[in-house]
């Protein structure tokens, strides 16, 4: 393989590990809080639990994830939608209210 070969098989190579580690890292899964940051939930794959104490399941998909609040809580049959935007940035939908944008934070004590 010449020279130019051998650099291009390189810059490949290292553009598929690049391009693999962004895949992982853009996912919903993880701990989220408002910007207030009174509350937070974590969501990992189909399960969360919330600050309030709501751990249930609900949609997942990689940049999504929704569920509607449990009976025996004060927000039951709230249904929340949650998108996305970028690695650090949530949207987080309550029932009718205006979306809010939640950040990444440690995980729930």
């Amino acid at each position: 393989m010449g020279c130019f070969g051998l650099a291009r098989a390189t810059l490949i190579s290292a553009g598929a590990v690049l391009f693999a580690t962004g895949a992982f890292a853009d996912a919903i899964d993880g701990n989220w809080c408002s910007a207030d940051g009174v509350r937070s939930f974590s969501i990992n794959g189909p399960r969360i639990v919330t600050s309030a104490g709501i751990e249930t399941t609900g949609n997942y998909s990689r940049h999504a994830f929704s569920f509607v609040v449990p009976e025996g809580h004060h927000d039951a049959a709230m249904h929340i939608d949650m998108q996305l935007l970028n690695e650090q940035e949530v949207r987080v939908t309550e029932g009718s209210a205006t979306p809010e944008v939640w950040h990444r934070c440690k995980p729930i004590a």
